[in-house]
């Protein structure tokens, strides 16, 4: 017979997701409200822009509370100091450097990562986190951040970010797909495959289009060598009725968050993206057997 506290664990992460859509839903009202306002029906109209606008008017609010929440990890993660989806004391992997591509920066939530000046410091100690709770100067390699961010609505926000970390000059915006990263028809610029020494992605191949293509397409970027970086959540893999219910939420679950699936096997496609020399991403040891909503969390060196 489970104890009382797996059964509450269990509860509590198929009750997660929901409560988290709740959430989400909250900012429905609010957002027709403002677009109401605004005069702007052709957004009211248009289901795909509703739900653009809601989306946004959400990660306002949930994107800071991730960062807060797992600065640490990530923080650690540019550092090299993951293996086997723990965090650990002594590098295992080469820290960010050189050229880096970041992929769906948003609102620039990760952007002082970038910056190796003392004064932009974690906003909390916590894993990951160097003596004392200050950040490590993960990024002192760092030569050029592309940061390939397709929703113009999120640019504002975003530069403010690159101009607050001290990295104008340093990280440009690419208002573009990653389809069109060596097209400079598309935006005022061109990034040559295999040009690339790192890639980070935190929470957005959930929902890039043709995964297995863009995602095949951003490997041809890196160098020989070169690192991709990633915490992403991705489709259960240790029990089949977890990942039947799964399933049941991701009805709903896209609808919600402007197509964010959750039963994508990220790291298989990543896998088959090409040749890696060394594949270190797992799932967070922390996270329960039937979480819902599991991560995978490493680097994978090309």
């Amino acid at each position: 017979m489970p104890s009382a506290a797996a059964l509450s664990e269990l509860f509590w992460c198929l009750v997660g997701p929901w409560m988290f859509l709740y959430t989400v839903a909250t900012y429905l009202p609010s957002t027709v409200l403002r677009l109401a306002r605004e005069g702007n029906p052709a957004s009211l109209l248009s289901l795909s822009r509703l739900q653009g606008a809601w989306f946004n008017a959400f990660w306002s609010f949930w994107g800071p509370q991730i960062r807060t929440g797992r600065h640490g990890h990530v923080s650690a993660l540019l550092e090299g100091r993951v293996s086997a989806g723990h965090v650990v004391e002594t590098p295992v992997h080469p820290p960010v450097g050189g050229v880096v591509l970041e992929i769906g920066p948003g609102a620039g939530y990760w952007v002082n990562l970038f910056s190796s000046s003392s004064k932009h410091s974690a906003p909390a100690a916590g894993p990951g986190s160097g003596a004392g709770g200050l950040r490590r100067r993960v990024a002192e390699g760092v030569t050029r951040v592309y940061g390939v961010e397709p929703n113009a609505d999120a640019h504002p926000a975003l530069r403010q970010s690159v101009k607050e970390a001290g990295l104008e000059g340093v990280y440009e915006i690419v208002p573009a797909g990653i389809e069109s990263l060596s097209d400079p028809s598309v935006w005022d610029g061109k990034i040559e495959k295999g040009s690339v020494d790192c890639i980070f992605s935190i929470l957005c191949l959930c929902s890039i289009p043709e995964p297995e293509r863009n995602i095949q397409e951003l490997y041809s970027y890196l160098k020989k060598g070169g690192r991709w970086y990633l915490y992403e959540h991705v489709e259960v893999s240790r029990s089949l009725p977890i990942r039947l219910y799964q399933r049941f939420v991701n009805i709903f679950w896209p609808r919600a968050l402007n197509g964010c699936q959750l039963c994508r096997n990220t790291g298989q496609t990543l896998q088959s993206a090409g040749p890696w020399s060394k594949v270190d991403i797992a799932q967070p040891p922390e996270e329960p057997w039937c979480q819902v909503v599991p991560h995978i969390f490493g680097t994978l060196t090309k």
